[in-house]
């Protein structure tokens, strides 16, 4: 056994693998923005807070009408997913769908995005602000006369 044939920690193949992965990683993560940047571009946001991790949640709790401290809510464990659930179903409201397109967006959420970015779906508001989604109240009964 001579010096020549001892494999080496570091082999071209690794660095190959390693590009791989990148590109990979780099590819999932544009298809998964360009949605983000549309669906904020409709709801009259810029597009450009969907390239930021954690800023572009906080610009979606602006499009759906939610306070920006629900950040918080979105680390603690089983409450994260309830607020989900939330958001989706809000965002969904906004741009006029139910409570299909909300499952949609669940579970089958980047197709769901993409329906959502390049449909026909308008912005109506934020479906979470306050008393956004509340029914008007019914009209006075008429007064009696004497």
């Amino acid at each position: 056994m001579g010096l020549a044939q001892t494999p080496t920690l570091y082999d071209n193949t690794s660095s190959i693998s390693a590009g791989v992965i990148f590109l990979w990683v780099l590819i999932w993560y544009a298809i998964a923005v360009i949605p983000w940047w549309v669906i904020f571009t409709k709801a009259g946001q810029p597009g450009w807070p969907a390239l930021i991790p954690i800023y572009n949640w906080y610009i979606l709790l602006k499009v759906v009408g939610r306070p920006g401290w629900w950040l918080v809510l979105f680390i603690i464990p089983f409450v994260n997913i309830v607020t989900f659930i939330i958001v989706y179903n809000d965002l969904s409201k906004s741009f006029g769908h139910g409570v299909g397109f909300t499952l949609g967006l669940i579970f089958l959420n980047l197709i769901f995005f993409y329906i959502l970015a390049f449909g026909s779906s308008a912005y109506q508001g934020p479906a979470g602000a306050p008393g956004a989604m509340a029914p008007p109240p019914p009209p006075a009964p008429p007064m009696p006369t004497a």
